[in-house]
C-alpha cells in the first residue's frame, strides 16, 4: 500500500475496493461449491433464522411523485422498487385495445449494480427477464379488475435494485404495493413468497446463498383472503412427495407477509388521513 500522509491514495484505493469485492465472490462460490449446509443441527440458517422465519420487511409508498402510485420494499438486502402508470389511453398503436377491460402491460429489470458480480446484458439474463415480465402480467390479470377500466391500459415497470436472493417474489409484492398506491382496484393484495427445501426442511424467504445451493426451491403467489394460489414458479427439479410440503410452507410464509404489508398500508392511510385532516 502508499500511503501518502496517513492518507491512502485513490488509485490503493480502488485496488482494497476491487480486492474486496473479488473475495466476496469467492466467498459465495466457496459456499455454492463446498455444499455447505443450509440448516445448522441448532435449526439456524446461515443468517441466523429459523426455517419458518422471514426477514426483516420495510416498504415506503407514494415515494415516485411522477407515477400514479409507487412502492420500495425491501425484503432483507433484496431491494425492489415498483411504479405504476395508469389506467390511460392505449399508447401504442401495435396494442390491440380491449373494449371491455384494461390491458395490462409489465416491465420487470435488474439493475446492473444490483450484485456483488458486475454482470453485462445477456441474452440468456434478457430472456428470463421477459419471461418474468409476462408471468407478473398474467399474475396480475388475475387480481386486478380490468372490467372497470375499458378500452385503457395500466403499465408495471420493476426493477430489481438490490439482489440477495426471493427478487422474483418482492418485485410481486412491490407491485401489488404500488398497484395499491396507485388507487387501482384489485380483488386482494398480490402475496408472494419463495422457498427452499433442503435437509427434509422447507426454508422461508431465501436469501442468495439458499437460492445458489443448488437446493429444490419453489415460488408461488396468492389472494391471502382465500388462499388461492395464482403463481407458481420453479427452476429447479424436485421429487413430486416434496410438492405438497413445499406448497403449506409457502402459503404460510405468504400468509406472514401479508400481514406485514397490510399493516404498514394502513399506517400509510392513516398517516395521509392525518395530514389530509391538519391541512384543513
Amino acid at each position: 500500500r502508499r500511503v501518502h500522509g496517513g492518507i491512502i491514495q485513490p488509485h490503493c484505493r480502488t485496488v482494497l475496493k476491487a480486492t474486496v469485492i473479488t473475495v466476496s465472490v469467492f466467498v459465495i462460490l466457496y459456499v455454492v461449491m463446498s455444499g455447505l449446509e443450509l440448516l445448522s443441527d441448532q435449526g439456524l440458517r446461515t443468517d441466523g433464522r429459523r426455517s419458518f422465519e422471514h426477514r426483516s420487511i420495510n416498504c415506503r409508498l407514494g415515494i415516485l411523485k411522477q407515477a400514479d402510485g409507487s412502492a420500495l420494499l425491501e425484503q432483507g438486502q433484496t431491494k425492489v422498487i415498483a411504479a405504476v402508470y395508469g389506467p390511460h389511453e392505449v399508447t401504442r398503436r401495435t396494442t390491440a385495445v380491449s373494449e371491455d377491460r384494461a390491458i395490462i402491460n409489465c416491465q420487470f429489470t435488474t439493475a446492473t449494480f444490483s450484485r456483488t458480480e458486475r454482470k453485462s446484458s445477456n441474452t440468456l439474463s434478457d430472456r428470463r427477464s421477459q419471461e418474468l415480465s409476462l408471468q407478473i402480467k398474467r399474475t396480475f390479470e388475475s387480481c386486478v379488475f380490468t372490467n372497470l377500466y375499458p378500452r385503457s391500459q395500466i403499465d408495471i415497470y420493476i426493477q430489481i435494485l438490490q439482489s440477495d436472493g426471493s427478487n422474483y417474489s418482492t418485485a410481486i409484492n412491490a407491485a401489488s404495493l404500488a398497484l395499491i398506491n396507485a388507487s387501482i382496484a384489485i380483488k386482494d393484495f398480490m402475496i408472494s413468497c419463495s422457498v427452499v427445501y433442503t435437509n427434509n426442511t422447507s426454508l422461508l424467504d431465501c436469501s442468495y446463498i439458499e437460492e445458489s445451493s443448488r437446493q429444490p426451491s419453489l415460488t408461488i403467489a396468492i389472494l391471502p383472503s382465500t388462499s388461492r394460489v395464482v403463481l407458481v414458479d420453479s427452476v429447479s427439479r424436485f421429487h413430486m412427495d416434496h410438492l405438497e410440503e413445499l406448497m403449506d410452507a409457502a402459503v404460510e410464509g405468504c400468509k406472514q407477509i401479508h400481514t406485514i404489508l397490510n399493516n404498514k398500508v394502513r399506517q400509510y392511510i392513516t398517516n395521509i388521513s392525518q395530514q389530509m385532516i391538519a391541512q384543513t
